[in-house]
């Protein structure tokens, strides 16, 4: 019983540190945000070379200020239901892990402007999708 229980404080204890609204500290930079949002993105199955854009805005307490929207889509193929998944997946992402928490200085910058973040399937980032997660003024 106490290994069960040693078990699941462990499984625990990783999800929560890698939540983001539970990330050390406040986040600072655009660049800290875009990582927070990419932890909780996890491409659908079949999203081939596929890559979505969204475009958010946040208020200065780290919220959406409405939800986010397509900007640009590139999937491959003609699957309309699959299409949609990818894009619901990006979506559900940037919902998911908001409200974040961000420094001052952040947050007063932050407020009412338009961002938008590319979200890529695996296949078309070779890998390495981290270097994608970036979050720009639009």
């Amino acid at each position: 019983m106490t290994q069960l229980l040693n078990r699941l404080s462990l499984a625990l204890a990783m999800t929560l540190s890698t939540t983001p609204s539970v990330m050390a500290g406040p986040l600072t930079t655009m660049d800290d945000v875009g990582k927070a949002l990419h932890a909780c993105w996890t491409a659908p199955e079949g999203a081939q070379k596929s890559t979505v854009t969204l475009r958010f805005s946040f208020k200065r307490d780290g919220s959406l200020i409405g939800p986010p929207r397509t900007a640009a889509i590139d999937f491959p193929g003609n699957d309309a239901a699959a299409r949609k998944s990818f894009i619901d997946a990006a979506i559900s992402a940037v919902k998911d892990c908001t409200p974040l928490t961000l420094s001052p200085e952040l947050a007063q910058g932050i407020g009412g402007q338009v961002f938008t973040m590319q979200f890529v399937s695996p296949d078309a980032c070779g890998g390495d999708c981290n270097r994608e997660a970036s979050v720009r003024p639009n």
